[in-house]
């Protein structure tokens, strides 16, 4: 309990608990259906698209959100046409927008400033500003997703079926990868572009491992998720470790706990 009062008693870290614990749970909630059409890999390549747009604006003096997000979610729009058309299959169009944005972005800034910060993460990084506007966007992304839901739950099992009830699949599918994009670029401040797309896959996969229903499995990685987090950020505090490390290898031994629980299961 003291190590916890200590905790909050730094701004930064309510400022980093706060805004995380909303990115983590719209990213584990968007990653339910990512995972599910096979689209789990979007959330790295986005990771790396988000990175070298803000070491772009970071070099250039711009606001880094303000140049990343639509950046992003252009680059998210451009990976659904790419894939869409099948000429190029959706893990090379991730692997390709990815590599180049990935070079471009160390490439720009190593001449002018140092953008490790946003390779790695920090919590330092997070400014009052930056918790106002991921608060802001994180109710966004939640509230459309909860909107949405029902459409959402039909575009991600059965595309087909859901077009043939009226359901237009192509927004919904637009408005899920925009809202990974907005979700991938808030968490980057904390997780870095190296580890931001474990928020997407981790807890999905994890609940998976115990839940079968699509809102089971929902609510479970909502919960793990914000959980998760919440014990990185006390262990990166109390051990003096980087963040988005410490939340990832949480995710990872909740993960191996949640697969002891089916394997007890399935043995009764």
């Amino acid at each position: 309990f003291e190590v916890l009062s200590t905790l909050f008693s730094y701004s930064f870290m309510m400022r980093a608990l706060l805004a995380g614990a909303l990115v983590a749970l719209c990213a584990a909630l968007l990653g339910v259906s990512l995972v599910l059409k096979r689209y789990s890999m979007i959330g790295d390549g986005l990771s790396h698209v988000s990175f070298g747009a803000l070491s772009i604006a970071v070099a250039f003096n711009w606001a880094p959100l303000a140049v990343s997000i639509p950046v992003v979610a252009a680059a998210a729009v451009l990976l659904l046409r790419i894939t869409g058309n099948g000429k190029i299959k959706s893990d090379a169009a991730i692997a390709m927008i990815s590599a180049g944005s990935l070079a471009i972005g160390i490439i720009v800034p190593s001449l002018t400033t140092d953008v490790s910060s946003y390779m790695f993460g920090s919590i330092l990084a997070m400014s009052r500003e930056d918790m106002c506007l991921s608060v802001v966007l994180s109710l966004v992304v939640l509230g459309m997703f909860v909107i949405c839901y029902n459409k959402v739950f039909a575009v991600t099992f059965d595309e087909s079926f859901a077009k043939a009830t009226g359901v237009r699949v192509s927004a919904y599918n637009l408005l899920i990868a925009v809202l990974t994009a907005i979700t991938i670029v808030l968490g980057m401040r904390m997780m870095g572009a190296m580890l931001i797309s474990s928020l997407v896959i981790f807890p999905a996969l994890t609940s998976m491992r115990v839940f079968k229903s699509f809102f089971g499995v929902v609510v479970s990685s909502g919960v793990v998720s914000v959980v998760c987090f919440f014990i990185g950020l006390i262990l990166s505090y109390v051990y003096s470790i980087p963040a988005g490390a410490s939340v990832v290898v949480v995710n990872l031994a909740m993960f191996g706990m949640f697969s002891v629980v089916q394997m007890v299961k399935q043995s009764r």
